[in-house]
């Protein structure tokens, strides 16, 4: 990947450095060491990521042939909480990008990009303050290709784009920075509210009856019944409905 060739495709309306890596940690990491030092966003792409993350300290494998690992630091006004619900903003201007180029999504709350049911990409975000604002690191990992030694790694099945893995990735990388970038934009002047309807659009567990997990205790158990406009998860149980904000928990389909 060529990141002038990236910047030169790109169409976004706010100007975005970007920097490829051959190979890196983990790009989240790298960006939170020098957001003290940036003065515009910065979208860092590594060709081949050897310590990815998820949530909660997860590893995230990935291979230089058959993923998509990148980073992209934002400054937002403000502190931390307004930036509740940006990890579902994310997901749809993800999957939104994602349906223009043919490829149909699902969203699983909080933070997750499925196909076919299975798990397509993941979003990390991770912040740090700076003088009248936010940096905000959003790292994505998307799989294009999956072989079936990765999935055997993962000791699940997982979901690839394979249609996409043809595709130029300098040109695929500029698509999904337009899409981020405009959408951050959007969540900037407008918040989540703007995204609560287009998220619930592409719920893959709408309707689904679902388990809440703590360290693998059931929190709750219950019907998903979509987002709130503060991307809080509606559940419908047995006692009525209640919200949960997204933490440490992980929702599973009842089986």
């Amino acid at each position: 990947m060529n990141a002038d060739a990236i910047m030169a495709q790109s169409r976004a309306q706010v100007a975005v450095d970007v920097e490829v890596v051959q190979e890196t940690g983990s790009t989240n990491a790298d960006l939170l060491a020098r957001a003290a030092q940036l003065s515009a966003p910065l979208l860092l792409v590594a060709e081949h990521q050897t310590a990815g993350r998820g949530r909660a300290g997860r590893s995230w494998l990935s291979s230089p042939e058959g993923s998509l690992t990148f980073s992209l630091a934002w400054r937002f006004d403000g502190g931390p909480q307004a930036l509740v619900g940006l990890p579902l903003a994310v997901g749809v201007a993800l999957a939104e990008t994602l349906a223009t180029l043919g490829q149909q999504v699902q969203l699983k709350w909080p933070n997750d990009l499925l196909k076919d049911g299975d798990k397509l990409a993941g979003i990390l975000i991770e912040t740090q303050s700076a003088p009248g604002g936010t940096w905000t690191v959003i790292g994505i990992g998307l799989n294009l290709l999956m072989p079936d030694e990765m999935e055997a790694q993962l000791g699940r099945s997982a979901a690839g784009v394979p249609w996409l893995a043809r595709m130029k990735r300098d040109t695929l990388v500029a698509s999904l920075l337009d899409g981020l970038a405009g959408a951050l934009d959007e969540f900037a002047a407008h918040g989540f509210a703007a995204f609560a309807a287009r998220w619930n659009l592409r719920h893959a567990w709408q309707g689904e009856t679902v388990v809440l997990l703590d360290n693998g205790a059931v929190l709750h158990e219950g019907r998903a019944a979509g987002v709130d406009d503060t991307g809080r998860l509606l559940l419908d149980t047995v006692d009525g409905r209640i919200t949960v904000m997204a933490g440490d928990v992980s929702l599973r389909v009842k089986t």
